[in-house]
């Protein structure tokens, strides 16, 4: 079973989540909670895969609780999904940064939710297809703050395409197909890749691949 924590000020949209997770086998909701620190104390408590999380709520905000979580040593390996009806830039890369592992808006398809909660507990990424667009056009106008390009400096030509693809959105899976290797290859070196740029997940390497120029837009 995926354990699954929601935080949402908002109950009607705490038990809409619940009502719809719920009914998948697999899903099991164990915790609510109505603001931040509400749900680190409840984290700290209640085992906890995955957590889906509001952004403004009160007693510690969605994004401040995500940069808690991937602070805490006991909580590193929870996964968070920011789950908001607010689509803004600084929420988006604040968000991957601070440790988020998907992105979604609150007029996400429901069975798109639900996948969300599957893919991020398998270790992947998620970001709803707005979201990937708005990346898009923050890297195409180049108005993100870009990092040293020490970050990349470590990395082998192989694992600059591999950043490439995973940029462009693509599963270990295709990139093995992409470039003729084994999925356990293609794993192995994203593992890597996320190991020297110190990346905690596939989202933080998308942000990074646009941000130093690795993809841009339009490139396939």
């Amino acid at each position: 079973m995926i354990r699954v924590a929601i935080a949402d000020d908002h109950q009607l949209v705490r038990g809409g989540f619940r009502a719809l997770l719920d009914a998948e086998e697999d899903i099991d909701v164990v915790l609510e909670a109505a603001g931040g620190r509400e749900l680190l104390a409840a984290l700290r408590r209640t085992p906890v895969d995955v957590a889906l999380v509001d952004i403004r709520m009160p007693e510690g905000d969605g994004l401040w609780a995500t940069e808690q979580i991937a602070a805490d040593p006991a909580l590193r390996a929870l996964r968070v999904v920011i789950v908001t009806t607010f689509e803004l830039d600084e929420y988006v890369v604040r968000a991957i940064r601070a440790g988020a592992a998907g992105f979604l808006v609150k007029d996400t398809e429901p069975a798109d939710l639900i996948r969300a909660v599957r893919v991020v507990h398998e270790g992947g990424a998620l970001l709803s297809p707005g979201i990937t667009r708005l990346l898009l056009d923050r890297a195409a106008g180049g108005l993100r703050e870009r990092p040293e390009p020490a970050a990349l400096g470590e990395l082998t030509e192989r694992e600059r395409e591999v950043l490439r693809l995973v940029g462009e959105g693509l599963s270990n899976e295709e990139i093995a197909g992409r470039l003729v290797l084994s999925p356990l290859t293609a794993k192995t070196h994203v593992s890597r890749i996320m190991q020297k740029v110190g990346a905690r997940d596939r989202a933080r390497l998308v942000v990074l691949a646009y941000e130093t120029g690795v993809v841009r837009p339009g490139w396939r």
